[in-house]
């Protein structure tokens, strides 16, 4: 690990500040991906701002048609929050099946959306339902927000302050996970809204992506025959040690059908 400095701030704006002036400074939240990345020399920053102390960006709350989550709310807050477990379950499953106790118990859902691994679970949720993402600066809608590889619309300074989820009408969420880290091979959320259907993949390609075949023909008929013949291409996908490109795009197909047979209950 390199040295570095670190900074406890009190406030958003305080954290802002920091990271406005540098760019090679860094905000930490639960410290799941900053850490080990550090730990690994791969991340190199100057400072570290600890969002931790900062009370207003924690909680849940039910607004109208939607689900509130502060950023810094932890993955066993969403986990066994009875108002998400009511008007999201799927979102609420999602959490619970993140890395193991240690990992569900320090992670954030800011930091996780944030940092954008490929095959991190929120990212599907996010895209799934439709969420916007609210920043210190802006809100910003989740088609437009994931732009690649550990890469989104976030620019220096800007901070994640809540993500605000849309309730739909039933959603799941399916992974076949890596056995060790329990990251996504490949994760498939869908969510039904009743006029529409969404359907995002993680953990297949260099980043989250929906597959508009799936959701045209749930959309038609919200049942898993529906997509059990959807084939998505290879050409994109991931290739490694742990699954190839043409088993990644037969499960997402798998994932996707299983997610369909979840919703129904």
């Amino acid at each position: 690990m390199y040295s570095f400095n670190y900074q406890k701030v009190k406030s958003v704006a305080d954290a802002a500040g920091v990271l406005s002036k540098d760019a090679d400074a860094r905000p930490l939240a639960g410290g799941q991906s900053l850490v080990a990345a550090m730990k690994l020399r791969l991340a190199k920053p100057t400072d570290v701002v600890d969002l931790g102390s900062i009370a207003e960006l924690r909680g849940i709350k039910v607004e109208g048609n939607a689900v509130v989550i502060g950023a810094m709310t932890r993955h066993v807050e969403v986990a066994t929050s009875a108002e998400i477990k009511k008007a999201i379950p799927a979102l609420a499953s999602l959490a619970a099946g993140i890395g193991d106790r240690m990992v569900r118990n320090m992670g954030t859902m800011g930091g996780s959306v944030a940092n954008n691994d490929p095959a991190a679970d929120y990212p599907a949720g996010v895209l799934a339902l439709n969420a916007t993402v609210i920043t210190n600066k802006r809100k910003i809608e989740a088609d437009k927000f994931f732009k690649g590889m550990y890469e989104t619309a976030l620019e220096q300074g800007e901070i994640i302050t809540a993500i605000s989820f849309p309730i739909p009408k039933r959603g799941a969420y399916m992974k076949f996970k890596n056995p060790a880290s329990r990251y996504a091979i490949v994760g498939v959320f869908i969510a039904d809204f009743g006029n529409a259907v969404r359907v995002a993949v993680t953990g297949a390609a260099a980043g989250v992506f929906r597959v508009a075949e799936m959701e045209k023909a749930l959309g038609a008929k919200f049942a898993p025959e529906s997509v059990a013949n959807i084939k998505v291409s290879d050409a994109d996908l991931n290739s490694d040690m742990h699954a190839k490109a043409d088993y990644r795009a037969h499960l997402i197909t798998v994932m996707a059908k299983r997610a369909v047979e979840k919703a129904l209950g």
